[in-house]
């Protein structure tokens, strides 16, 4: 087979396959559909009109960026991307938030360190906030919540696919059981801030393992729980990825170059077709490896009768490609320095469920007057996760002009966080702002989105294809491959990445090394009940809360760490 390999996408997924691949001596070409900005969804952009003499103009992003500390993947590749004055390359220029806020309407924010206490002053916080915090959760809503986190901590993988997998995650938590506060924090909230999904549609499997790794990270106390970029997106990873692998190993980046169709001869790919950003079209018929990385309602359009004649098991992706939504970002401009929450805020009361960062506090060596006009203090970055609920002016957002959703979204901030006499938005703060560029708006129509995100609806594992195909010289690479990851993210992209990397390197007997893969993060306190779980879920039994005694032991350890955080707790009452 071929050592040249063409890659469809030039996002997160091809860059990263790009990145092992040149590394290990192969001849890649990407071909991306972007005009001039590379990145696919995790790219930032110059806002357009906003640069003045001298200036840049404002940074905007298709969305924040959010790096947990489970992430591995995409870090080790960012160590790998040379950066100048930075010993680990890119990955140098994360750094760690401190704390989550769960912001409200007409009520206090509820204020949580997104680390392990290590201090005692991070302790007595930790302590406060649990006291302070009115959720309106009843006795029976935590101890439920917590029975539920219990079970998929000690469930077995077995049962976590052939059960959970099948199972919403309203279903599971029974939110039709409990009070309104605990569907708005533990079960819409954590599904629409985190996977853009609906709570009675999201897969358990996925919204519970990933909740379970942030939780895993949060009582660790040698991994942040969450990173972001010390700067915009593209000037601090993208930009130099995309120089790292052009001029040093070779890779050729083609903008603006968007794939129409794949040619078979009813073995293997014989060519692509691709249109030009002016509209021009060409084939280009190579003996090579074709690799997709575009995003799955695009590698789906791809799949002609012909193909699918190859390869029936990829008649799952027209399928998979339905299962999309929304979760696009919006920037506020701000002329005063807003420091909202050292780290990510969930606006759990929003319809259109936003999540946002204060972006300056961690942009310390950006000069922002030296963007726009220079009157910019402060990035307020946001997500809208959910554009289909009707917001505060009774329309869902893909309904409004962008005029309104703008000032939707910056009402049900204020609403928020304008609380108790503590105003922090003032409409007079209000420089500019960004919508990202991929939603579009037509007259009298309901706007449209050039690039939605995959989401993990129940029973869809199966419909998820492998890296490789059985077509010898085709390979998929994007964050709908099945992967440890199991969601639509940085880090699923570059998992899946790596496995279509390690099928080609298979398929061409090459004789180095495969790309490393990590399975997501399992305490080894619990392996003793996940193995009991595995012995009753292959007799045929359901998860059991009863622990043998001879399992106790690990537990009673984790019992004496509450046992002696609530003594410290009360010490602390007393003292108030």
């Amino acid at each position: 087979m071929s050592d040249k390999v063409i890659i469809l996408g030039g996002g997160v997924a091809g860059l990263s396959a790009a990145h092992e691949l040149s590394e290990r001596g192969f001849q890649v070409e990407i071909y991306e559909k972007q005009v001039e900005i590379p990145g696919g969804k995790a790219r930032s952009v110059p806002v357009p009109n906003t640069a003045t003499p001298g200036r840049r103009a404002l940074p905007g992003e298709h969305g924040f960026r959010f790096f947990p500390g489970f992430y591995r993947h995409i870090v080790d590749t960012m160590a790998r991307i040379p950066y100048p004055g930075n010993k680990n390359g890119v990955a140098d220029n994360l750094v760690d938030t401190h704390t989550i806020m769960i912001a409200r309407f007409d009520k206090d924010p509820i204020v949580m360190l997104d680390e392990f206490p290590t201090t005692l002053d991070e302790l007595i916080f930790t302590i406060k906030s649990i006291f302070k915090a009115n959720t309106d959760l009843t006795e029976n809503d935590i101890v439920f919540f917590a029975e539920r986190i219990w079970q998929l901590m000690t469930s077995c993988s077995e049962r976590r696919l052939a059960e959970y997998e099948g199972m919403g995650w309203w279903e599971y938590l029974e939110a039709d059981r409990h009070s309104e506060a605990y569907r708005s924090l533990f079960v819409l909230g954590l599904t629409r801030s985190l996977v853009a999904a609906k709570a009675e549609e999201a897969s358990t499997k996925t919204v519970g393992d990933i909740f379970l790794q942030l939780v895993f990270n949060m009582l660790d106390p040698f991994v942040e729980t969450d990173r972001l970029l010390n700067g915009p997106t593209n000037d601090v990873w993208i930009n130099p990825w995309l120089e790292y692998l052009t001029t040093q190993k070779g890779v050729k980046y083609h903008f603006g170059h968007e794939t129409t169709k794949l040619h078979t001869d009813g073995t293997v790919i014989t060519g692509v077709d691709l249109k030009k950003a002016d509209g021009t079209t060409f084939t280009i018929t190579e003996k090579a490896i074709y690799l997709c990385a575009m995003p799955v309602e695009r590698a789906a359009t791809l799949l002609s009768k012909e193909i699918l004649a190859i390869d029936s098991s990829l008649y799952t992706l027209p399928l998979l490609a339905n299962d999309v939504n929304w979760m696009n970002g919006i920037q506020f401009y701000l002329n005063e320095y807003t420091p909202i929450n050292q780290g990510h805020v969930i606006y759990s009361d929003t319809s259109w469920a936003l999540t946002s960062v204060s972006q300056k506090q961690f942009w310390k060596n950006v000069d922002l007057s030296q963007f726009g006009d220079g009157t910019v203090k402060d990035v307020l970055s946001v997500d809208i996760s959910d554009w289909f609920t009707k917001g505060l002016n009774g329309k869902q957002a893909n309904e409004c002009t962008k005029e309104e959703v703008k000032n939707e979204v910056w009402a049900q901030l204020k609403k928020s966080l304008n609380v108790n006499g503590n105003i922090v938005l003032k409409d007079e703060m209000l420089v500019n702002w960004y919508l990202d560029s991929d939603i579009k708006f037509t007259p009298f129509e309901v706007a449209s989105n050039e690039e939605p995100l995959l989401v993990n609806k129940v029973n869809t594992w199966t419909l998820r294809p492998e890296a490789y195909t059985r077509i010898p010289n085709l390979f998929l690479a994007g964050d709908y491959v099945r992967t440890f990851t199991d969601l639509a993210t940085m880090e699923g992209a570059n998992e899946a990445a790596r496995r279509a990397v390690n099928a080609i390197l298979d398929s061409t007997k090459y004789s180095g090394s495969l790309c490393k893969i990590w399975k997501l993060h399992e305490p080894v306190i619990f392996a003793p009940l996940r193995w009991h779980d595995a012995n009753r879920f292959q007799k045929g039994l359901p998860w059991q809360s009863h622990i043998p005694w001879y399992f106790k032991i690990p537990v009673l350890c984790i019992k004496l760490f509450i046992k002696v955080f609530k003594f410290i707790a009360k010490l602390f009452k007393k003292k108030k």
